[in-house]
C-alpha cells in the first residue's frame, strides 16, 4: 500500500474536456451519471451490509483464526504452477489505444475511466476456489483466495491485499471522501476501500469484478 497515485493521473492519460466536441462532452455526462448510479447502489448496499454484520471469511482463513501477516506470507502456496501473473510491479505503461485492444469494453471502462460495474453481475461472486486474483489489465497478483469474504454487498471483497499490490488515492468525484485503490503495476481502477470489513483487519476492499482474473490452484 506504499505506492500513491496523484488525483489526475488517470485523467490525463484520457484527455480533459475542455475544446472537446459535443460527444466527448455527452460521453463525459453519461460516465458522471454512471458514477452517480453505482456510488448509490455501493451505498445501499454498504448499509445492507453494515446492518447484517462483517461477512464470512471464504478459504483458509474461514473457521480459523489467521494473521493478516500469515495470509500476506503464504499467498503462494495458492498460487498455481507456472501461472500466467506478473512477477513484481514494474510499471505497465501504455496508450489509450494500446488499452482499448488489450481490454474489454466493460474492463476498460472499469480500470481505465474509473468506473463502476453494476452490483451482483461479477461470476466472481461465486468464486470459491482456491487460487490467486490478479489484475485484469497487468497480471499482477493482488489477492488470494483466503483473503476473499462474503460482504453481501454485490462485489467481490476482500479483508487484505498481497502486499505491494495497490496504491491508494483520496476520492473527491462525488462529493464524499472515500479512498480509491489501483493496481501498483499499471495504475488500473480497482475500487474503494472502507472500514467495516471482517477481522482480523476490519477493512473491506469493494473490488470490480471485471478489474480482475482469478487464477485457480489447480490449473
Amino acid at each position: 500500500m506504499s505506492v500513491v497515485h496523484a488525483p489526475g493521473t488517470l485523467k490525463a492519460q484520457r484527455g480533459t474536456v475542455s475544446g472537446a466536441g459535443k460527444g466527448d462532452i455527452e460521453m463525459t455526462r453519461r460516465h458522471l451519471l454512471q458514477q452517480l448510479l453505482g456510488f448509490a447502489t455501493a451505498s445501499a448496499a454498504a448499509l445492507r451490509h453494515a446492518s447484517a454484520g462483517p461477512g464470512k471469511a471464504e478459504g483458509a482463513a474461514s473457521g480459523a483464526a489467521v494473521s493478516e501477516k500469515e495470509l500476506q506470507k503464504s499467498w503462494r502456496s495458492l498460487l498455481a504452477p507456472g501461472a500466467d501473473i506478473a512477477d513484481g510491479a514494474t510499471p505497465l505503461k501504455l496508450s489509450n489505444e494500446e488499452w482499448k485492444r488489450r481490454l474489454s469494453p466493460p474492463a476498460y471502462h472499469v480500470l481505465r475511466e474509473e468506473g463502476t460495474e453494476y452490483a451482483g453481475t461479477s461470476p466472481l461472486l461465486n468464486e470459491h476456489r482456491p487460487g490467486v486474483f490478479v489484475c485484469a489489465g497487468c497480471s499482477l497478483p493482488l489477492f488470494s483466495s483466503a483473503m476473499k469474504f462474503d460482504s453481501g454487498t454485490g462485489w467481490p471483497s476482500f479483508f487484505t491485499t498481497i502486499p505491494g499490490a495497490f496504491g491508494t488515492s483520496r476520492d473527491l468525484k462525488l462529493g464524499v471522501p472515500r479512498v480509491e485503490y489501483h493496481c501498483a503495476r499499471c495504475g488500473g481502477h480497482h475500487g474503494h476501500v472502507f472500514d467495516d470489513g471482517p477481522a482480523p483487519t476490519g477493512q473491506r476492499y469493494c473490488n470490480n469484478g471485471v478489474a480482475l482474473r482469478f487464477v485457480p490452484r489447480g490449473e
